[in-house]
């Protein structure tokens, strides 16, 4: 028999959070998201400002992680300060997102888009 642990909090008459898609917060910045053109891209920090959260670059990125995929966002228009690709160089999430930035005419080199393609949301 399971004695305490995650299981057994999760069953004593604990609230579970509302679904991902109740979330203001969420939902304004995967319309920002959205807004990004394609070929050009914006930062976790453009992203967060223009949603109306500035300074909370992290919370941008915790957006994209959670969304769901049916929403289809352009994930990989979103990228660190100065324009880099946040994922370690060689993971798998790096090259999908080079992979999608270039075949959009985005240039990157080493991980870093090209100055000219990122643009400000505000």
């Amino acid at each position: 028999m399971r004695r305490g642990g995650q299981h057994a909090r999760a069953t004593r008459g604990a609230s579970r959070p509302p679904p991902l898609d109740d979330s203001p917060a969420l939902q304004a910045i995967w319309h920002v998201v959205c807004t990004i053109p394609r070929g050009r891209a914006a930062t976790y920090g453009a992203v967060a400002r223009a949603a109306g959260f500035p300074g909370r670059a992290r919370q941008a990125g915790y957006a994209l992680r959670v969304a769901p995929a049916a929403l289809k966002l352009p994930w990989h228009r979103v990228v660190g300060a100065g324009g880099r690709i946040v994922f370690a160089r060689s993971s798998r999430a790096h090259q999908e997102q080079a992979r999608r930035l270039r075949s959009e005419g985005v240039r990157v080199t080493e991980g870093r888009l090209e100055r000219g393609a990122l643009t400000d949301l505000t």
